[in-house]
């Protein structure tokens, strides 16, 4: 059918000649989608607000031969507005978006549209941190892809107990016979952030200190730049500051992150 309909999230804009914009998005029925946006550029244009990065809308759209067309915008989702208020927030969200773009193609994939759709939303009600958010977001998308990580048994062999080694290129935590030597090894409580993380539990990540989450974010990047084999461009302009406690010295909350013992540096380019 020439003209179709579907809900549907911004991932990223590209201009087209004068007044255009190319708009890469991941809808809920037909996966990722590329698609024009005509005159959107324009200050007469109707929906051009409703077409940035991080909103959500349902759009009516007619099948080209390279490149579908936008003929309709009505917003659903708002985010893009309150998240880009907040500087930890949008370098979050960039990296969300950048992520999804990334581990979905042009089949439908629902539960990478939820769940992406569920973290902006997040993110602009302010109902977590940006960067536990992030985290989460990270390990679920992975998840949902294929690359479920291991944060109890063994990820290589199985073996049930309380492991502390870390080998991302092997799945998460391994125990004492698989793991290589050299392995980084980590606390339990940073094991349990990493598995609260992957299941949303909230109340259990949010309690957790500020080292078990600096090793945690570590392990997480390291880990999806790992399986998406290329960096993430947005991962390193990412900003930790707003899940730090305020009462920190101003110079101690503008320290760089340590990163994770034994994790990949962050490079952040292909």
């Amino acid at each position: 059918m020439p003209v179709y309909r579907d809900e549907a999230v911004v991932l990223r804009t590209h201009k087209l000649g004068e007044a255009d914009r190319i708009v890469t998005l991941l809808s809920r029925r037909h996966g990722k989608i590329r698609a024009v946006a005509k005159g959107v550029r324009r200050t007469a244009s109707k929906f051009g607000a409703r077409l940035e990065p991080f909103m959500v809308a349902d759009l009516q759209l007619y099948e080209g031969r390279t490149l579908d067309v936008i003929t309709q915008a009505e917003s659903l989702g708002s985010y893009g507005a309150e998240i880009s208020q907040d500087y930890a927030a949008y370098t979050a969200a960039n990296a969300m978006v950048e992520t999804a773009d990334r581990v979905t193609e042009a089949e439908g994939s629902l539960q990478q549209y939820l769940l992406l759709v569920g973290a902006l939303r997040s993110l602009a009600r302010r109902e977590h941190g940006p960067g536990l958010t992030l985290d989460s977001y990270l390990l679920r998308a992975l998840a949902l892809a294929g690359w479920a990580p291991s944060f109890e048994d063994c990820s290589r062999c199985a073996r049930p107990g309380e492991h502390r080694a870390v080998v991302v290129q092997l799945g998460g935590i391994v125990c004492d016979e698989c793991a290589p030597p050299g392995s980084p090894r980590i606390e339990r409580s940073t094991i349990a952030l990493l598995g609260a993380l992957l299941t949303g539990d909230w109340a259990r990540a949010q309690a957790a200190p500020e080292r078990d989450r600096n090793q945690a974010s570590g392990i997480v990047a390291a880990y999806a730049q790992w399986h998406l084999e290329r960096g993430l461009r947005s991962l390193p302009h990412v900003s930790r500051d707003a899940d730090e406690p305020t009462d920190r010295p101003a110079a101690a909350r503008t320290a760089p992150e340590r990163p994770a013992p034994g994790a990949p540096a962050q490079t952040g380019t292909p």
